[in-house]
Formats: structure tokens, C-alpha cells, sequence
């Protein structure tokens, strides 16, 4: 397995510091709000890693953290006439319900900074004691001028760093890049005491001190955002390397950005689209896909056309998991029971891409975690199935056993990803109700109009037949007529 590495730059052979044991630190959310889409590309791309190295057999510890007290969260609780604690737990609630609608399996610890302030007091203690960290009238800071290979994560020159940087009006920094490890008290301001007075922690000390605690002072893989390489993550290595003597994360892993419509999603631009917004009007399932459509190092444009084209993409897999339950079950119905490892059809083409499916999607996972890559293996697995059942198809016991491989293997795939778990015919409801919700459609109208055309065509009414026809097309309807009845769908 290879993963990219943006401490060294490269792909690097993954080897973990403990056999079958992939320890595994992520930064969370700053819970001052609902978090924004962008917010979730991290967990939902950190689940399919952890999943991955799971059915590799290793056992995985994955930390995601809550920031439950900074300055935003200052703000933001004052803003609304209620203390920290209760704003933090307000939004670490609401993010929790949108996390449980992405359909993503909890990490193993959610660890919150405000119960860890005596692991942050003494991390912060040993880099004093180390002499990286110099005391302020009552702050704290980690000096840099002390760490030898500060930059090496984002890979800037310190020495440009500094000359473009500049010492705000108040503070008692030695070099401009050295930054805050306890802050202390202001009036109106949660506090916690310390040796250096009164206070609270500075933003990067608290990843590291919760990494330490759960992970030890090394681990497999550091993960987040890209906005976080500087200064956040160049500043955690920064303090654990001073403190405890030791490189702090082998691997440094980062999602790229969110875009909408190409242009980064950001507050200023006023173009963020709030988590629960899109589960409301979408879905977790598209969520997912869309997220995972794209290599986690490239930029996810979430424009209304690629949302579009990820929910047709979507439909495909779904309505090719409902054809084959209900061949199956006409099968069954025909006293052919799936056999596991009964012959299947077409074993050239299908059955090449069945038996090999799970080496191309390993090769795919082993290069940096490809799933552009796994999702075209799973495509191509579903025109190879959808190639059976043309016209004339009959029940049979070798469709009854493809049918049945056919499930198995795109289930247990999509397991890897937290995708295509749910009940094929649920979900395609769901999404023809969101369908018809964005044309301002009903349900009961447009299955109104079917009954009227079925009865127009028992009648042999077939000019009402094909009015009604084309007056559903027109509202994006499409109509399926077979011997066993008429289906409709919204056009995807």
C-alpha cells in the first residue's frame, strides 16, 4: 500500500509503528455553528480509509476531535446570550444528527479540549522544560527560533515567512511565527488555572495533547484539510516534536477544498452550503458519492450540474440492485434458489468482472486510496450485469445465482465506502421524491395520471394513451410498460 505523504511529498510505502494496528488522528469541527458541506469531506473520506485497512485485517483507533472553546466560540456564545459549554453542546448535538444522516460509523474516540486541559497544561509544561516555549506576562509561547526543521510540513521558507509577517499591537512575541499555547484570562472569558496564571489553551496545542493521549507520541497518520497544513499542523508538529524528542505522525494525509461551481466555498464569497441544508435537500447517500467520485487530494466541485450528474450516477447502481432483487425473487418464485457458487451467466464478461472485482478494487485502495478508480470498477461491474437481462430474459437458475453474486459483490464494496446499503426500492422512492419535489410535482398526481392511462389503454384508448404519454414526459416522467404492468419514474 502506498499512500502520499505531504510531509515528504511522495507516496510512501505504508508500514505501521505497530503490527496490524493503524493508529489515526483527524481534526474535527470548531462547534460554534452548523458546520458547512466542506466540513464533511473528512469524515466521510477517513471512514472509507479506516474501512479499508479493516478488511485488511488491522485493527484501526480513530480519533476525530470537537474544538469546543476558541475565540468563534467566544463570540458566537456571547452572540447568543448563553455560556460556551452549552453553545458547544448545542452544535456538537447538531452535528452529530447530520452525521448520523451520512450513514458514517462513529470514530473511536470524539475526544472535546475542555476534557483535556490538564493533558494540554502538561504538554505545554514539557516544552517549557525543553526549552521551546518562553512565558509572558501570563501567555505562553512555542518559539520557533527552537525548532530546527520548523516548515518542513508545509514546506515554506521561514525566513519569507517572517519578513511578511508582523507583531500585532499588544503582544510580547520574540519572532513574529511563534505562537500561543496558553492564553490568558479576559474578563467575561471561560478560564481554567495553571501554572502561568489563569487561561486557555491556544488552538494547535489541544490536537496534540488529545493525540498524545490516545494515540501516544507517535502514530500512523495525521489527517484533515488542506487549509490546515500551515500554520495549524506545521505548529502541532512544532510543539510535540519539542516536547516529546520524537517525530509526532508518520504520515500526513489532506483532503483538497470544496468547491461550488469551481470557486472555492467560502464565507466571504457567501457561497457555503450548511451540511444540514444539503441533507435536507439532497441527501447523505449523494453526500457520500459525490465526495467519493473524486480523488480526496483533488478539489470536489459541487455545482447543481455535477450534484445532478452524481444522483444519476447513484439511480444507475440502485435501480440495478432493484432489478436484480426482483429477478430474483421471480426466480424464487419459480423454485430457483440462488446458489453462491452455483454457474452464473455470461461467466466471460460478467463473471470475469465478479471474480475479479475485489483485486482491482485492492490495487485501486493500495494506490493513496483511489476511489475514482474503485467507482469505475463498480460501474463496469453494473454493464456487465445490466447486459443480462435483455429482452426475452427468463427466470433460470443461473440467473437466480448471478442475481444473487451480482448484490453480494456491490454491497460489500459500497460497505467500504458507507454506500449502497440501503433498500433499493426505499431509495429510489426517496430519490423520485426529491425529483419531484425540485419540479414542484406530487406523487399522487402524477400516479393519478398513470391510472388514467392504463385504463385509456385497457379501453383501447390509445390517442388519450399517448396524450397522457407525452404530457408525462413533458414533466419528466418516463413509463415503462411491460406484461407485468406500468412503472414510472422521474428522468434522472
Amino acid at each position: 500500500m502506498k499512500i502520499y505523504n505531504t510531509l515528504t511529498q511522495r507516496k510512501e510505502d505504508f508500514l505501521p509503528l505497530e503490527s496490524k494496528h493503524v493508529r489515526m488522528y483527524v481534526c474535527g469541527p470548531t462547534v460554534y455553528s452548523y458546520v458547512h458541506v466542506g466540513n464533511f469531506r473528512g469524515p466521510i473520506f477517513f471512514n472509507f480509509v479506516r474501512n479499508y485497512f479493516e478488511y485488511q485485517g488491522y485493527k484501526v483507533t480513530f480519533v476525530y476531535n470537537y474544538t469546543d472553546i476558541d475565540d468563534k466560540i467566544i463570540k458566537a456564545a456571547n452572540d447568543e446570550k448563553i455560556s460556551t459549554l452549552e453553545l458547544a453542546n448545542k452544535y456538537i448535538i447538531e452535528f452529530e444528527k447530520d452525521f448520523k444522516r451520512t450513514g458514517l460509523r462513529p470514530a473511536t474516540f470524539n475526544p472535546r479540549v475542555t476534557d483535556h486541559i490538564k493533558e494540554i497544561i502538561e504538554l505545554i509544561a514539557s516544552i517549557i522544560e525543553h526549552g521551546a516555549g518562553y512565558v509572558v506576562d501570563g501567555e505562553v509561547y512555542c518559539s520557533i527560533e527552537k525548532i530546527k526543521e520548523y516548515g518542513k510540513l508545509s514546506h515554506k521558507n521561514i525566513d519569507e515567512l517572517i519578513a511578511g509577517s508582523r507583531v500585532e499591537i499588544g503582544e510580547k512575541k520574540k519572532n513574529p511565527l511563534d505562537f500561543s499555547l496558553w492564553k490568558p484570562a479576559k474578563a467575561g472569558e471561560p478560564f481554567w488555572e495553571s501554572p502561568w496564571g489563569n487561561g486557555r489553551p491556544g488552538w494547535h496545542i489541544e490536537c496534540s495533547a488529545m493525540a498524545k493521549r490516545y494515540l501516544g507520541e507517535t502514530f500512523d497518520i495525521h489527517g484533515g484539510g488542506i487549509d490546515l497544513i500551515f500554520p495549524h499542523h506545521e505548529n502541532e508538529i512544532a510543539q510535540s516534536e519539542a516536547a516529546n524528542g520524537k517525530a509526532f505522525a508518520k504520515i500526513w494525509m489532506h483532503n483538497n477544498f470544496i468547491n461550488m461551481g469551481k470557486e472555492k466555498m467560502s464565507k466571504s464569497l457567501g457561497n457555503v452550503f450548511q451540511a444540514r441544508q444539503f441533507l435536507d435537500r439532497y441527501n447523505g447517500e449523494i453526500l457520500k458519492f459525490l465526495i467519493l467520485s473524486v480523488h480526496y487530494r483533488s478539489p470536489a466541485d459541487f455545482g447543481f450540474n455535477v450534484i445532478s450528474h452524481a444522483t444519476h450516477g447513484l439511480a444507475r447502481v440502485y435501480s440495478s440492485l432493484c432489478a436484480a432483487h426482483g429477478w430474483l425473487e421471480k426466480c424464487k418464485n419459480q423454485g430457483y434458489t440462488a446458489q453462491p457458487l452455483g454457474v452464473i451467466l455470461d461467466a466471460k464478461n460478467f463473471g470475469g468482472n465478479l471474480e475479479t472485482i475485489w483485486s482491482e478494487v485492492g490495487k485501486a485502495c493500495d494506490d493513496d486510496f483511489n476511489t475514482p478508480e474503485v467507482m469505475a470498477k463498480i460501474f463496469n461491474l453494473i454493464r456487465s450485469f445490466n447486459s443480462l437481462l435483455k429482452a426475452g430474459t427468463k427466470p433460470s437458475q443461473e440467473l437466480a445465482n448471478s442475481c444473487e453474486r451480482f448484490i453480494t459483490q456491490i454491497k460489500s464494496v459500497g460497505a467500504l465506502m458507507a454506500l449502497f446499503q440501503q433498500s433499493p426500492e426505499s431509495f429510489l422512492r426517496e430519490l423520485d421524491d426529491m425529483l419531484l419535489g425540485e419540479k414542484n410535482l406530487k406523487r399522487d398526481e402524477i400516479q393519478n395520471w398513470v391510472t388514467l392511462r392504463i385504463e385509456a389503454r385497457r379501453n383501447k384508448e390509445f390517442k388519450t394513451s399517448d396524450e397522457i404519454r407525452d404530457r408525462l414526459q413533458q414533466m419528466g416522467i418516463e413509463l415503462r410498460d411491460s406484461p407485468e404492468g406500468t412503472e414510472w419514474e422521474v428522468k434522472k
